[in-house]
């Protein structure tokens, strides 16, 4: 067995219509498909997907509890973007109204790079990993 990419991410949310509208209208990701007897949103990121599901629908309430202030359901997730311009980065989503974290090198699947971080609406961290120096 060989591990080729991520292929997905699942997170579990309280608001799915204000998570869809964060990852495709801030993030620009692209809306894939839609499961709504399920509260399931498919989500493209490059060759990868992100998934949404709603703690109210069916797959979301196995679960447990939603996620908040109390636990979350993951630590982060790292997006693989291109160019990274912090300058443009910060220009862009200062305009949302939404705080970046400093700028670190970090190490990640194709090496050591710049990066930086954000939280969506319900506080979870989203890594913007730039190309590797390596």
């Amino acid at each position: 067995m060989r591990i080729l990419a991520l292929d997905h991410l699942v997170l579990r949310v309280t608001d799915l219509e204000a998570m869809t509208d964060f990852y495709t209208r801030v993030l620009g990701l692209a809306l894939d498909r839609q499961v709504p007897h399920l509260g399931l949103v498919h989500l493209r990121a490059g060759r990868s997907m992100l998934d949404l599901i709603s703690v109210g629908g069916k797959l979301g309430a196995s679960g447990g509890a939603a996620p908040g202030a109390e636990g979350r359901n993951q630590d982060h997730f790292c997006l693989r973007i291109e160019p990274f311009d912090e300058a443009a980065l910060r220009a862009r989503f200062a305009a949302l109204g939404i705080e970046l974290s400093e700028a670190h090198d970090n190490y990640g699947a194709e090496g050591t790079g710049p990066s930086v971080y954000l939280r969506d609406p319900e506080g979870n961290v989203i890594e913007l990993k730039g190309p590797s120096a390596d």
